[in-house]
């Protein structure tokens, strides 16, 4: 299941909100590397205190964190024009209507034990959920794209789960990864083919709050 969590909600979700940043420092620092700051086995930045929302994946039966992502607006503070400008040197989108993404992470431990098929299942299930949730919520509150900043690993994960996007920009080698921004299309065609690919015909968002308000 995913749960939308807002700035005012954050206090009823401590424990969780705690384990996402845990799982960021443990995916972004530990696992790929990036140069994050990790403080007390947290992962977090200053567009944390820009009163995101986040969506996080739980499991039902275990409570178990499986994964979350961040939202915030374009006509605010975000990673794309504050920070990897340089991808968009005609400037990055700025609209009411287009919001980012940032802060994509699946949880190790969703794959521990799991052999590779597994796992690269599991992962991308998760992945799927999420970008439903994603969908969802922006269907609901009138946002027409998200805008997102990744790496090549995440482009093939996006194909190996058949969700389309639109490179913005160019494509330029930060550090050793090479880097893209890209729009993805908020539509209800795009949630039907994520929905038959990961086999979500219900809702995934189990909490759900307008972005607008």
């Amino acid at each position: 299941m995913i749960l939308t969590i807002e700035s005012p909600e954050r206090s009823n979700f401590s424990d969780l909100i705690d384990d996402m940043f845990r799982m960021r420092a443990e995916v972004f620092s530990g696992r790929l590397g990036w140069e994050v700051t990790v403080n007390g086995g947290r992962e977090i930045d200053r567009f944390d205190d820009e009163d995101p929302i986040y969506l996080v994946s739980v499991d039902e039966r275990t409570g178990l964190l499986r994964g979350a992502l961040r939202l915030l607006p374009t006509t605010g503070p975000n990673m794309l024009s504050d920070v990897f400008g340089v991808l968009t040197p005609e400037g990055a989108p700025q609209s009411p209507l287009i919001w980012e993404s940032s802060r994509f992470a699946i949880n190790p431990r969703v794959l521990a034990g799991e052999d590779r098929a597994n796992a690269n299942h599991r992962v991308n299930a998760v992945t799927l959920e999420l970008l439903c949730g994603i969908v969802e919520i922006c269907r609901i509150s009138g946002i027409e794209h998200i805008v997102s900043v990744f790496d090549a690993r995440m482009a093939r994960i996006f194909r190996a789960v058949d969700c389309p996007f639109r490179v913005i920009g160019t494509p330029t080698k930060i550090g050793k990864t090479m880097t893209y921004a890209a729009l993805f299309e908020m539509s209800d065609g795009m949630r039907q083919r994520l929905g038959r690919v990961g086999g979500f015909d219900k809702p995934v968002l189990t909490s759900m709050t307008a972005l607008a308000n």
